[in-house]
């Protein structure tokens, strides 16, 4: 019989209870004495999840460096730019602060004033249906700060901003693409409101934005803290704070009096003549150092109006014929090999090589003729014979001497070396007057300066030094000797023989003579290629003219080169070669000019130095330029000074027009009654372009006075000669 004593049951569950509590307790002492040793539990670290849990931390920006001309004066920075968006649903809001918006009439109606885009397409964005909050395209973006104020100070509910950071250009067109650009990885700017970014995040797509981007992009630094559940630092809880590392400065050898004349020239003659191809560099063959450069077509760093149109940096990724400009290094070579006899004769107009002829510009020739004249003529088969005095061997070692076929390891991206025909005596023969092989403008501006520089061949160069923005420590960039090529009694006489292409009434360099200089020059046109026939061009203007000169011709100073390709010159009014005239003698002039200026003594008792005013608020820089006797205008609507002309400790005289530039919008000073070179200055220091009509002083603008000048393609100014 089953024994049902309850009692006896009951003692027996208890003891089970008992010794059933005692093994929990047990395994989860044991448990908790493993967490405690370990810290962690199923893999997790517990005391990391502490930490997470009231662990905070914060990015410390860094700045991306800035690019400076070789003065000092900005050229690329980082800045904000903005972008607008506007909220439409009414969720967030309550009825004291509405925070979306309200009057959407009203709304586009003041919005029109402050962004490009109508009113019209204003409302229609803002009445889209099913949405919490709209963008308005391309023209909400990339706003400054001060046309974000202006819509702030509106009160217009709804409305509000998301930071992008960007790299600001603020010369506009300015040896874009030397310079390049940097900007947010595709994609990036799409995500701005799930993810900060800073400059860091900034990447060079192009140019010296590119190729110096480890050194330009800093290292964000970062504050580690502690808060309680509340949000409050926890008291007396350890800080580490890991500092930013801001990218290095980069200073340009580049002028930029001198590039912003240049642009404006360049841009002058391309709307003029829509060459297919431009460039123009002015270079100091004493050290290498480029002081501008500009081709077209080119686009604006901050807008990237114009990109699309070319991508390459013509000076080192496009090859091409060099032409009669080649002959420069030819003469050299054959100087320096004893067989250049000045005084010697050939029979010009044809030479057969291998039963193909080799033709003069002009086939029927100009009889029997000297060397001398064979240069100032650009005679063809006078360099022909040349070649073939010196063998087609030496010859070849004087090319691989003066780095063609070679890059100039210049550090920009995409550098081409370009080639060189030469197993067949044509193809020799070709190569002494530039045709059958190609280069970059980097290789020929390399070689050009060994003849402009005593036999010294220098490496172009673009930068002067790197400054580390944090420490302010300055690495020189020096010259950079490539080779000797020649000796500098060769260069010399090179120089001389040169003269004769300027200064012989046969020359093709008559016209590039100017007023109180010695120029050594020659002259080039080149054949190009039917991309279709795969055979060179005839006729017309397709071709690559170009030219080279060096001033002074006993001591050059300044080299400039320049190209132009397949110019339209749809009236016949002038040769291709005229193009090329036209930017010559502005620019030339305007570097003698500056060169003259630099070796004057201060004889002059009204003389005035310029003080540096930038960095300071606008009314402490006009009171301290007060007693200076300066015509002081100031461009934009700012507190503060960022840019001026005349650059500190530059010497200029009683009455003469200052330019100084403020941080805010750039406003449209009245200009009634100025000099061309007073506008110039405007152009310069805001790197805006200006076009003109007539000679004299300036009687009307085409965009009034106090008129916000961002944005503006171009400013038309007339002038007027004073009557009587």
């Amino acid at each position: 019989m089953t024994n049902k004593n309850p009692l006896k049951n009951r003692k027996k569950v208890a003891i089970l209870l008992f010794f059933g509590t005692i093994l929990l307790l047990v395994v989860f002492a044991g448990r908790i004495a493993f967490i405690m040793v370990k810290g962690e539990v199923n893999g997790e670290d517990l005391s990391q999840n502490l930490d997470n849990l009231y662990t905070r931390s914060s990015i410390l920006e860094a700045n991306r460096g800035t690019i400076y001309d070789v003065g000092g004066e900005s050229v690329a920075m980082d800045a904000t730019s903005y972008s607008l968006v506007a909220v439409l649903t009414d969720e967030w809001s309550n009825p004291d602060e509405p925070q979306h918006v309200i009057d959407k009439k009203k709304t586009a109606e003041i919005l029109e004033k402050h962004i490009s885009m109508s009113k019209e397409d204003i409302l229609t964005t803002l009445n889209q249906k099913g949405l919490s909050q709209v963008e308005f395209g391309e023209a909400g973006k990339n706003l400054s700060f001060d046309t974000k104020k202006s819509i702030e100070e509106e009160n217009l509910p709804g409305l509000v901003f998301e930071e992008t950071p960007t790299r600001l250009y603020p010369n506009g067109i300015f040896a874009s693409h030397l310079i390049g650009y940097a900007a947010l990885p595709s994609g990036a700017e799409d995500d701005t409101a799930t993810k900060a970014k800073s400059s860091t995040d900034l990447t060079g797509m192009m140019g010296i934005e590119l190729a110096y981007d480890d050194i330009l992009k800093g290292t964000d630094g970062k504050t580690i803290y502690q808060k309680d559940s509340f949000g409050y630092v926890i008291p007396n809880s350890k800080v580490e704070t890991t500092e930013p590392e801001n990218g290095d400065d980069i200073y340009l050898t580049i002028d930029k009096r001198m590039q912003v004349y240049m642009e404006n020239v360049m841009s002058e003659i391309d709307e003029k003549y829509n060459s297919a191809m431009v460039t123009a560099t002015l270079m100091n063959p004493e050290t290498g150092a480029i002081i501008a450069t500009s081709q077209r077509p080119t686009f604006n760093g901050t807008t990237k109006d114009g990109i699309d149109q070319l991508w390459q940096n013509l000076l080192v990724e496009n090859t091409y014929e060099p032409g009669s400009t080649m002959k420069i290094l030819t003469l050299a070579a054959a100087i320096s090999e004893g067989v250049f006899d000045p005084n010697a004769y050939f029979q010009s107009g044809v030479k057969m090589i291998s039963g193909i002829p080799i033709h003069d510009h002009n086939p029927a020739g100009w009889g029997t003729i000297s060397y001398l004249e064979g240069l100032a003529r650009s005679s063809n088969v006078a360099f022909a014979n040349l070649m073939e005095k010196m063998g087609p061997d030496a010859w070849k070692e004087y090319m691989n001497a003066f780095g063609l076929g070679q890059t100039t390891n210049s550090g920009l991206a995409n550098e081409a070396k370009g080639s060189v025909a030469f197993d067949y005596p044509l193809e020799q023969a070709n190569t002494a007057f530039g045709q059958g092989l190609t280069v970059t403008a980097f290789q020929m501006l390399q070689a050009f300066t060994a003849v402009a520089n005593e036999g010294q061949m220098m490496k172009p160069q673009y930068i002067s030094k790197f400054v580390d923005s944090d420490t302010g420590k300055e690495t020189i960039v020096e010259p950079e000797v490539v080779g000797n090529p020649i000796t500098k009694e060769v260069a010399n006489q090179t120089l001389s023989y040169l003269k004769e292409v300027v200064y012989n009434e046969k020359g093709t360099g008559v016209d590039y003579q100017i007023d109180g200089y010695e120029i050594a020059a020659k002259t080039g046109t080149a054949e190009l290629v039917n991309p279709k026939t795969k055979k060179y061009y005839s006729g017309g203007t397709d071709y690559i003219y170009s030219v080279a000169a060096m001033a002074p011709a006993d001591d050059p100073k300044v080299l400039l080169y320049i190209t132009v390709q397949q110019p339209e010159i749809k009236d016949g009014s002038i040769a291709g070669s005229g193009v090329v005239k036209e930017i010559y003698h502005p620019i030339m002039k305007r570097a003698l000019e500056y060169l003259s200026l630099g070796e004057e003594e201060d004889a002059e008792t009204n003389n005035v130095k310029m003080p540096k005013v930038t960095g300071i608020a606008k009314e402490e820089a006009l009171k301290s330029l007060e007693d200076t006797q300066l015509n002081v205008t100031v461009v934009g609507n700012g507190d503060t000074i960022v840019q001026q002309l005349p650059l500190p400790e530059e010497t200029t005289i009683e009455n003469q027009r200052v330019v100084l530039m403020t941080n805010g919008a750039m406003t449209m000073p009245d200009m009634m009654g100025w000099s061309k070179n007073d506008v110039l200055k405007v152009s310069e220091i805001t790197g805006l372009e200006f076009t003109f009509k007539g000679e004299g002083y300036v009687v009307s603008q085409s965009l009034e006075p106090n008129a916000n000048m961002q944005g503006t393609n171009k400013i038309t100014i007339e002038l007027e000669t004073p009557q009587g």
